[in-house]
Order: structure tokens, then C-alpha cells, then sequence
């Protein structure tokens, strides 16, 4: 260590001046756990989801451009900036002072908690009300239910990973799945009833022609309407370019 230290020393000067310099780390991702403790390590790892699902959020709009996604991530803004005027009016702290780096000092409610339960529950309301509708087939419905425990499961394990490395007490957590929950129901309504019918007015716009938003409420099923689509231009191309190939 003291070999180390000389040496930086001898490149950076020894003036002392180095040495005043405060660093902090980038406290998104900065998530500790107790050394040593596996579970510990998984929940940490599992406490940033919200993080893996803002970047699946950002590349599916940058890809799709569908109004439906859009109005969901406009949902997940909002529902975290409701939790950030929140916390800053109760200004509860949180449990301990250990953890080197904290996003904020106050814990009441859990952004992770809320964000979470939010998604969990616009996802199982997106599943079983806005996809085309159910049939009686048993794979429809087992992949349905699997959808949804599985992001509900998701949220539970996040909002468990926050109490366990002592970011939240018990009480943050369930207020900021409360929450979650209390924004996402009447987000999901209110995109249902009143956003979606403007959604092929909104499409029609010429900036909306320019940066190809689309709208496809009216598709039962986007996936197998993109497949077939795809599959019939493909077909027609080969037949148009069969001659000239042979």
C-alpha cells in the first residue's frame, strides 16, 4: 500500500493539492450489500430492475414508436415524479446512515417500491384488458398468467431487496407499492378512455408521419399483423425479383 501510494505521489507531484479532491461514485447503480451474503448479492443485482426496464423502455420507443408505449413510459414519469415531491414533503429518512452513497436521504416512499408496482400493475391490466382478447385456448391462457405472476413476482422481489439491505424500512416499501398501485389503475383507465381514442388523430400528424409514431390500438394482435405483413412483402419482392435471379 505504502509502495502505491509513493508512486502516485511521485507522478502526481507531492504537493498536497491531489490529495483534497473528494470522490464520489455514480450513485444510480451503486447498490451494496453485505459482504459475503449470496442472498444479499442477488437482491442487490435484482433492486436494479427499474434501471434494466427504463433502457428496455427507452429502446422500444426509439424502435416501435407505438402511442400505447409511449403514454405507459409517460405514466412511469410521472408516477416518479409524484414519488419525488413526496419524499421531499414527509421527509422521513431512512433506516440506517451505513451505505456510503445514497440517491437521496430520504425514504419515504420507496422509488423502487413504486416504480416497481406501477409497472407490475399496468403490465397485468395491459395483459388481460388492452391485448387482443382472451380465447378459450389454454396456452393463451397460461401465458397470460405467466406474464403476469412473473412481473408481480419481479416487483415483490425488488420491493424486498429494498428492506433487506436496509435502503427502506417495511413501511416506505408498502406505501411506495400502495402508491404504485393508486397511480397505475387510473393511468391505465384514463389511457383506455380518454388517450386511446385520439391516438389515430395524434398518428395522422405530420410530425407524427416524421418521426414515424404509429398507432395500432385497433390490431388484435400487433405481433402476428407484423409477421404477416412482413412475410407478404417478402414474398412479393422475391416473386418481382425470381426472373431476374434465375
Amino acid at each position: 500500500m505504502g509502495e502505491t501510494e509513493g508512486a502516485c505521489k511521485a507522478l502526481n507531484g507531492d504537493s498536497g493539492e491531489e490529495n483534497e479532491i473528494s470522490w464520489r461514485s455514480v450513485s444510480l447503480t451503486h447498490v451494496e450489500y453485505p459482504e459475503g451474503d449470496l442472498i444479499g448479492k442477488l437482491l442487490a443485482y435484482i433492486s436494479l430492475l427499474p434501471i434494466a426496464i427504463i433502457v428496455g423502455f427507452v429502446a422500444v420507443l426509439l424502435l416501435r414508436r407505438e402511442l400505447h408505449t409511449i403514454t405507459f413510459f409517460a405514466g412511469i414519469v410521472i408516477s416518479e415524479a409524484i414519488n419525488w415531491v413526496t419524499k421531499h414533503v414527509v421527509r422521513e429518512p431512512r433506516p440506517c446512515r451505513g451505505h456510503a452513497v445514497l440517491f437521496t436521504e430520504y425514504g419515504m416512499p420507496s422509488s423502487h417500491s413504486q416504480f416497481m408496482w406501477f409497472f407490475a400493475t399496468y403490465m397485468v391490466l395491459f395483459v388481460y384488458i388492452r391485448l387482443h382478447p382472451p380465447s378459450n385456448s389454454v396456452i393463451e391462457l397460461v401465458w397470460r398468467s405467466c406474464l403476469a405472476v412473473g412481473v408481480l413476482l419481479l416487483a415483490l422481489l425488488v420491493s424486498i431487496s429494498r428492506v433487506y439491505l436496509n435502503y427502506h424500512t417495511h413501511r416506505q416499501v408498502v406505501c411506495g407499492a400502495l402508491l404504485g398501485i393508486m397511480l397505475a389503475v387510473p393511468w391505465f383507465i384514463a389511457t383506455q378512455v380518454f388517450f386511446a381514442p385520439y391516438f389515430a388523430w395524434i398518428a395522422s400528424w405530420r410530425l407524427s408521419e416524421y418521426l414515424l409514431v404509429r398507432d395500432s390500438t385497433l390490431i388484435p394482435n400487433v405481433l402476428w399483423f407484423e409477421y404477416t405483413s412482413a412475410r407478404q412483402e417478402a414474398r412479393t419482392r422475391q416473386r418481382k425479383m425470381g426472373p431476374k435471379c434465375s
